[in-house]
């Protein structure tokens, strides 16, 4: 018998944040607590994640939990479905977000591409001080590291919501999640040398599905990754990364502060590693 059939449960965690949403047009006006149009942004990811809680029902589950997963907050919890479950604030470790083998499905809503990406929207991994991170020399965004936790704990990642350049992420990275694209840059990259300062304002331009319209593709895209997840689980897939596992950190200039590198490397833990702090890499080593 399927998980979601015959009483057997199918728990799914929707990992949320606010940059890769349809209608969320810039950083400072959407994404911030000050921002003039703070509140709609909420309202936006908000109905967004609705979108998908209701497709993972309708698809049967039995059980989601949504973390809300944006630095200042992203979840309005009024205007949340009932059927689901709302956890905000760092769990203890921070990594994997309270996700364990109890889930059956990661997902994602909201999310953005990583730091580098052309054409992709609002574009940053973690701050946009940050250059590039990478685990085992593969380049990873928010998504990546996310997922990498998922994969050690045996949970596949289904589905994967945000501008069009996190869809390619997603699918390079991961091969078989479902993706849904709700808007596309429009500016390559190539800011190698931009501060993070000159970074947070240089990849604002891009074309947005309607919210509605977003709304739909993504219960749509629940609903297949839920049908995937009971019918097809094998279909989910993950790189292949064996230990020992390291961290390389490139950051940009900020301010006065120059760039720099740092390393983390654990011998046997993806979930480790994610919470291990890094350490400076002096120049020439």
């Amino acid at each position: 018998m399927r998980r979601g059939q015959g009483g057997l449960p199918l728990k799914f965690m929707i990992m949320t944040d606010m940059e890769g949403c349809a209608g969320v047009l810039d950083h400072d006006d959407w994404v911030r607590p000050e921002g003039r149009y703070y509140e709609k942004g909420m309202r936006f990811l908000t109905e967004e994640v609705n979108a998908a809680v209701a497709g993972f029902f309708d698809g049967g589950a039995t059980e989601v939990l949504v973390v809300d997963g944006h630095g200042y907050g992203g979840i309005d919890p009024e205007l949340l479905d009932e059927r689901a479950e709302l956890q905000h604030g760092l769990t203890q470790p921070t990594w994997p977000w309270g996700l364990d083998e109890s889930f059956d499905a990661l997902a994602f809503v909201g999310q953005h591409a990583k730091s580098g990406t052309p054409f992709s929207h609002i574009t940053h991994t973690g701050s946009f001080e940050v250059l590039d991170i990478s685990i085992n020399g593969i380049s990873m965004g928010e998504y990546g590291l996310i997922s990498l936790c998922a994969m050690e704990l045996g949970v596949p990642t289904v589905l994967a919501c945000g501008d069009e350049a996190l869809a390619h992420e997603a699918e390079d990275l991961t091969p078989g999640v479902v993706t849904v694209a709700v808007k596309r840059g429009l500016l390559p990259d190539g800011l190698e040398e931009a501060s993070a300062e000159e970074y947070a304002t240089a990849k604002l331009s891009a074309v947005h599905l309607s919210p509605a319209r977003a709304r739909e593709l993504i219960h749509s895209g629940a609903l297949d990754a839920a049908r995937r997840l009971r019918e097809e689980p094998e279909s989910f897939r993950y790189p292949d990364l064996r230990p020992p596992y390291v961290r390389m950190e490139k950051m940009r200039r900020r301010g006065e502060e120059p760039g720099g590198t740092a390393r983390a490397e654990h011998a046997s833990s993806l979930i480790a590693l994610m919470n291990t702090p890094s350490t400076p890499v002096k120049e020439g080593r």
